[in-house]
């Protein structure tokens, strides 16, 4: 049986042994978070790049020239840069001529088969999701708080302005165009027909509620209620009457 020192030296190095595996699962995790962003956003645009770089150009030269003694060095970059230059033309003729009609023709074709069809579909939402962000938050004006799907449970949505025309002669007055959007994906979502008085309205700018949305609140925005609105002389004046 251990005698009352033996017991304390146990039990120090217990604690000693505690607190060490503690406070290396700080540090990693600390380093963890400091370091893995940044390795992965680096990683993923150097892939990017490299990816790029041999997505066409390589591939045209070794076309043109089927000999690899007679094949030109491409520098670093040029490949992503031509890749680049490839794809701004392509949305050029999509947007301006007949291409619209082609990649209209070529998604009825893709519509046809089971499996592109899926790949295409998800890969088509998840670009518009990415790319259309910004585009998108432009057409709404504030950010709210509605009770949807019940009371009590709050949804994170956007106004897009008075319910008018149809809606309104429907409706009644004083009810706003609200739309929830899904999480990841905030391109889709719920149109709703809201009461202003029933509507929260938040301090938050449409970017920042599309991180949240996206981020299915893993990102939270930081509080705006502590900041101190900084006031001119004038108007501290105007206000106090002097």
């Amino acid at each position: 049986m251990a005698s009352g020192p033996e017991l304390r030296w146990d039990s120090m190095l217990t604690r000693l042994w505690h607190g060490l595996r503690e406070a290396t699962r700080r540090y990693f995790v600390a380093g963890l978070l400091a370091f893995a962003p940044l390795a992965i956003t680096f990683w993923a645009i150097s892939w990017a790049v490299k990816w790029l770089d041999n997505l066409l150009l390589p591939r045209l030269v070794g076309w043109i020239f089927p000999s690899v003694a007679e094949a030109p060095h491409l520098p670093p970059f040029v490949g992503a840069l031509f890749t680049f230059g490839v794809i701004l033309l392509a949305g050029v003729f999509v947007r301006h001529f007949f291409g619209h009609q082609i990649v209209r023709l070529s998604e009825q074709v893709l519509e046809r088969v089971p499996v592109a069809r899926s790949i295409y579909a998800a890969v088509k939402q998840l670009f518009e999701a990415v790319f259309r962000s910004e585009e998108t938050a432009r057409n709404f004006n504030r950010v709210v708080l509605v009770e949807y799907p019940r009371k009590g449970v709050y949804a994170l949505a956007f106004t897009t302005g008075p319910a008018e025309g149809a809606l309104a002669d429907a409706v009644g007055d004083g009810y706003l165009n609200v739309f929830v959007p899904t999480t990841p994906n905030p391109t889709s979502g719920f149109f709703l027909l809201a009461r202003r008085e029933e509507i929260v309205e938040i301090d938050l700018p449409v970017e920042e509620a599309f991180k949240v949305i996206m981020s299915a609140g893993i990102v939270q925005p930081p509080s705006r209620s502590r900041r101190v609105a900084t006031l001119s002389p004038e108007v501290v004046a105007r206000a106090v009457g002097d």
